[in-house]
């Protein structure tokens, strides 16, 4: 049998674009053959179903997300720059074309994440990879903080975390870029 040649990659984004825009259970195997590119017989082959489609496209939505968001903190020169540049980039999102799509995470929490153990696992891991990402952040000596304990730095971290998705929520209804604008420079403040 010969094996399928494909991007995996591109086809991943492609997927979870769709999964974004559709959820989990309206984004039928002929829209994911359509966004893919591939066969029915490929993604059988190569992720064995619809859900190992989505489990791996949760991985690289959050390799992808974790990549950006290093590069963005390498690039900071102090704590409160290093979360207004995340937020800045939170609110742009929220504001861009792509804001009727929910985050993957969330969008695949609320649709099934509490129906399917796999689901439940793999959003949870890559949740607290990312309170890992953050509270990293609040754990360094920056030129205008001083290094939080480990529970500090997890209780902002976590503290940060939910209220990033709840701007994330917010904007899905209330886009509005003063708002948004306000509300992160709210967190700017206090979590600090």
């Amino acid at each position: 049998m010969r094996t399928a040649e494909f991007d995996r990659e591109t086809v991943l984004r492609n997927a979870m674009q769709a999964f974004m825009t559709y959820g989990y259970n309206k984004t039928s195997m002929p829209k994911l053959t359509e966004v893919t590119g591939l066969h029915p017989g490929s993604i059988y082959c190569a992720f064995k179903n619809k859900k190992g489609l989505l489990l791996a496209a949760i991985d690289q939505y959050q390799a992808d997300r974790r990549v950006h968001y290093q590069q963005l903190f390498a690039n900071s020169t102090s704590l409160r720059c290093a979360l207004e540049r995340f937020l800045q980039d939170l609110v742009a999102e929220c504001l861009g074309n792509e804001s009727k799509k929910v985050c993957l995470l969330t969008k695949t929490l609320n649709e099934i994440g509490e129906q399917d153990a796999d689901i439940q696992t793999a959003l949870s891991t890559n949740l607290s990879q990312f309170e890992s990402l953050i509270r990293q952040q609040f754990l360094i000596a920056w030129p205008d903080s001083e290094a939080f304990s480990e529970e500090e730095a997890t209780n902002r971290a976590r503290f940060f975390i939910m209220s990033v998705y709840g701007i994330r929520t917010y904007a899905a209804t209330q886009c509005d870029s003063s708002h948004l604008n306000a509300l992160a420079d709210r967190l700017l403040e206090v979590s600090i």
